[in-house]
């Protein structure tokens, strides 16, 4: 009696032993060139380093697609060396999951058995798994900002590996342009710092949507307050240090990516530095903005800056010599030299920075453009001319953040700014037009925005176009107009918009297959 239980787990040990073997021996008589295959849902595995880690947006569509005409991609599949199991090889996990609630919901047999394309594992299979992941996710709903930055530090850590070093942010740009997945080093250098810096504070922000840009603002503001910090913490012994005080500020604002303002952590980051220094907090908000707009002039965006011209808008140790006057006539006559009119409408933006910069220090005044345009004072994109776009601004992601951050300065108007979401689709931007228990109402500024991002408004809040131009006729203070400012900043964003739409009726892409 005693034995009949040992000999019934040894048979189920040579049981699994067998199968093991025979399944080995099935990985070795894969095929070793690209074959068609039916293979059940037990069988394959979603690849486990795949970069996205949130839901698809488009999930629900996908399902339904896929419960009523069934796949019309299958995935391509692979094996590693040693495992037993396929694995989706490169953009798929998505349809996986819903194969299995569909076989789970109805047993039916066509979401069971699965007709895929096996392609033999790579020589570099994990690199070109992981790359092929990346590039299919943004091709099929996009990847959030937090989900690529993380996607390319397991790129990193695979390239290093198989280089046996450290490499440099070039180098990695390099190696994924090589496999497939082009990004450019300046990105990179942000997502590392998003990774290091904002991931481990707001992890619920980054996870729910929050965009390239404000990751980019924020990575300013924060280079700009430390610098700030350790300038006035020379002479003196405290007991916090900054990248305490910046987690401890940041950790206060992690919810919703729509509800995550960069104003509010601005304000509440200069109140605790203000307290911690001992120093005056307009002062701080002062010294803040001159540093993050010395850092927005000496970035290297746009990308497609021809070299030698990046080289030679960087100032140099004497620039604080030279006049902006001086500076205006240099930037026109190199327009001119290249065929351009001589005027303001062909500077760039990093140019219009870096003669801020030289006038704030010489306590002189930057001359009006040509066409007398407002000063474009408290935006992130300067504007010298409304029409004129650079070849460096001449793109669809390019466009819409410009375009989302013009509409983001133009709802401040009306202390709503919040309520501007950056989106990687339409014009970039969408508005929160339903009102909570937390914020007032949409403004009519707020309805005009939205007029511009949908064929049909969301809102039933009247747009009196007129009195928001114009002003009301008869009336001192105008208090419905919108500013000077605001309204140049409408017109770019309409020009940038009419230009973004032209592009995307030159290239329309395929439809997301399924």
């Amino acid at each position: 009696m005693n034995d009949r239980p040992f000999e019934t787990s040894g048979s189920h040990l040579l049981a699994i032993d067998s199968d093991r073997t025979a399944l080995s021996k099935e990985a070795l008589d894969d095929p070793v060139v690209d074959t068609p295959m039916i293979v059940t849902l037990d069988r394959l595995k979603p690849y486990d380093l795949d970069p996205r880690v949130t839901r698809n947006p488009r999930y629900d569509e996908i399902k339904e697609s896929i419960r009523h005409r069934g796949l019309d991609a299958p995935p391509a599949i692979t094996r590693r060396p040693g495992e037993t199991h396929f694995r989706i090889r490169n953009g798929g996990n998505t349809r996986l999951s819903i194969l299995r609630e569909l076989w789970s919901a109805t047993k039916d047999e066509k979401f069971f058995r699965v007709a895929c394309l096996f392609r033999p594992w790579p020589p570099r299979g994990e690199i070109v798994a992981l790359t092929g992941h990346l590039a299919e996710n943004e091709l099929r709903g996009g990847l959030t900002f937090i989900e690529r930055a993380l996607g390319v530090e397991k790129a990193r850590e695979l390239y290093e590996r198989e280089c046996g070093g450290v490499l440099s942010q070039s180098e990695l740009s390099r190696r994924l342009s090589a496999d497939g997945y082009p990004i450019h080093q300046s990105h990179i250098s942000r997502m590392h710092d998003a990774v290091q810096y904002l991931l481990p504070v707001i992890p619920n922000v980054l996870y729910s949507g929050l965009g390239r840009h404000q990751v980019e603002r924020l990575a300013v503001m924060r280079r700009s307050a430390e610098r700030i910090w350790h300038e006035h913490t020379k002479d003196k012994a405290l007991s916090l240090d900054f990248a305490t005080l910046f987690q401890e500020t940041l950790m206060m604002f992690d919810g919703e990516a729509a509800a995550f303002s960069l104003a509010r952590v601005q304000d509440e980051l200069i109140g605790q530095m203000a307290q911690w220094l001992g120093v005056d907090y307009d002062t701080l908000t002062l010294e803040s903005e001159s540093g993050e707009r010395r850092q927005r002039a000496l970035s290297d965006e746009p990308q497609s800056r021809p070299k030698s011209e990046s080289s030679a808008l960087t100032p140099s140790p004497v620039l604080h010599a030279v006049s902006p006057k001086a500076a205006c006539f240099t930037g026109q006559k190199a327009a001119a030299i290249q065929g351009n009119h001589a005027t303001k409408s062909s500077f760039t933006d990093r140019l219009q920075s870096i003669q801020q910069m030289v006038a704030e220090h010489v306590g002189d005044e930057l001359p009006m453009n040509s066409d007398h345009l407002p000063p474009s004072q408290g935006t992130l994109f300067p504007i010298m001319d409304i029409w004129n776009i650079e070849p460096g601004l001449d793109a669809p992601e390019r466009l819409r953040i410009h375009i989302s951050q013009f509409a983001r300065e133009i709802a401040q108007d009306a202390a709503q700014a919040d309520l501007i979401t950056a989106v990687d689709e339409g014009i970039g931007f969408r508005c929160n037009t339903e009102p909570t228990s937390e914020s007032q109402p949409p403004s009519t500024l707020l309805a005009l925005l939205q007029t511009l991002t949908a064929s049909t408004p969301q809102t039933n809040v009247p747009v009196p176009m007129g009195s928001l131009l114009l002003g009301s006729p008869g009336s001192c203070r105008n208090t419905e107009r919108m500013s000077d400012a605001s309204l140049v900043k409408l017109f770019r964003l309409i020009r940038l918009a009419r230009r973004l739409i032209d592009l995307k009726s030159d290239f329309q892409p395929d439809n997301v297959t399924r």
